[in-house]
């Protein structure tokens, strides 16, 4: 089972369709692909899979999943806690 994180976007590529994401402290790149064009804008909350944002969710659904990875995470030494985050969108 594959759990995405919340991220927030902070920043579009819209050239490249591809934006930048905040996830809990760590940025990196998602593709736009699987998205209609404008759909997402900075400051939207984002959920990943293999590299591309899938869908949209509300800033409300994204605060409850985010209380409950940072109780999660609250239990990880700092090594586990970024690996989980880092890898949160790559499953098989």
């Amino acid at each position: 089972m594959c759990l995405s994180i919340p991220s927030k976007v902070v920043k579009i590529d819209e050239e490249n369709q591809m934006c930048t994401v905040d996830t809990m402290g760590i940025f990196r790149d998602a593709s736009l692909a699987m998205m209609a064009e404008g759909d997402v804008k900075i400051g939207d909350f984002v959920l990943i899979h293999i590299g591309f944002v899938m869908n949209k969710i509300s800033v409300e659904e994204a605060e409850a999943s985010l209380e409950t990875y940072r109780e999660i995470i609250a239990l990880m030494d700092e090594d586990e806690m970024r690996r989980a985050i880092e890898e949160d969108d790559k499953c098989q």
